[in-house]
C-alpha cells in the first residue's frame, strides 16, 4: 500500500488533525507495512489519543528546530554585518564627523526572513521532490492495474512508454486520463478479439458425410462377412 493511500485513510479518519502530521505519520506507518492489510489493520488500531500526541510531538521537534535553526541564523547575521547607526552627511558649519544611523527593526527582520528563506528552500524542495515522487509511483500503480486488464501488448508497452513523459497538473487530470485509457483498453481489447475471429476463419464440415444411409450393397457385404 502506497503512503499517498495511507495517508487518505488517515486524513478520511482524523479529518480535524494537522496534515503534515499525518504525512509524517503515513510514511511511518508506510515503512512498517508490507501489504495493504497491515497497514489498514494499524491505521484502524490507532485511537485519536495516539494521533492527537503523535502529531503534538511532531509539531514540537520541528517548532524547536525551525526557532534553533533562526536563533542561529540571526546571531550570524549580526556578526557578519554591522548593526549600528548609519553615517549621515555633517553639518559643514559644525565639524563633526558623520555619526552612523541604526538601522530599524523592519530591516534587520527583512534580513533575517531572507536568510530562512534561503536556507529551508533546498529543504522544501527535498521535500517536495520526495512527495512528487510517491504521486507519480501511486499513478504509475493505477495504471498499470488497468493495463492488466489489456490483451493487446503492444498498445500496453505504447502507454507505458508514453506515460514516463506525462506531467498532470492535478489529481483531477490524472483521473480523466485514466478513464480515457480504460476506454482505450476496452477498444483494444475488442479489436484483438475481432482479429482472432477472422483469424479462425470458417469451420470444416464434418468428414464422413454425417448420418447417411448404408446402401444396400454395403448392408450384402457386411452380412456376408458374418460367420454362419
Amino acid at each position: 500500500m502506497t503512503y499517498q493511500q495511507i495517508l487518505a485513510l488517515l486524513i478520511a479518519k482524523y479529518s480535524g488533525v494537522r496534515k503534515d502530521g499525518l504525512e509524517q505519520m503515513a510514511r511511518m506507518i508506510a515503512l512498517q507495512c508490507s501489504n495493504e492489510e497491515e497497514a489498514k489493520t494499524l491505521v484502524e488500531k490507532i485511537t485519536d489519543a495516539q494521533v492527537n500526541d503523535f502529531v503534538k510531538e511532531y509539531r514540537k521537534v520541528v517548532d524547536k528546530e525551525v526557532s534553533d535553526s533562526n536563533k542561529t541564523f540571526e546571531t550570524n547575521l549580526k556578526k557578519k554585518y554591522d548593526f549600528v547607526e548609519k553615517k549621515t552627511d555633517p553639518d559643514p558649519n559644525s565639524g563633526d564627523d558623520p555619526k552612523p544611523a541604526p538601522k530599524s527593526t523592519d530591516d534587520i527582520a527583512t534580513i533575517v526572513a531572507n536568510a530562512v528563506a534561503s536556507a529551508v528552500k533546498p529543504l522544501q524542495e527535498r521535500l517536495e521532490k520526495y512527495e512528487k515522487g510517491d504521486v507519480e509511483k501511486s499513478r504509475l500503480e493505477k495504471l498499470t492495474e488497468k493495463l492488466n486488464e489489456c490483451r493487446d501488448e503492444t498498445f500496453k508497452a505504447q502507454t507505458l512508454k508514453d506515460f514516463k513523459r506525462m506531467q498532470f497538473e492535478t489529481d483531477e487530470a490524472f483521473s480523466e486520463y485514466l478513464t480515457e485509457k480504460e476506454t482505450d483498453i476496452a477498444t483494444a481489447n475488442q479489436n484483438v478479439a475481432n482479429s482472432n475471429l477472422r483469424g479462425n476463419g470458417k469451420p470444416l464440415a464434418p468428414s464422413g458425410g454425417g448420418n447417411k444411409e448404408a446402401s444396400k450393397e454395403e448392408l450384402d457385404a457386411v452380412i456376408g462377412r458374418m460367420p454362419i
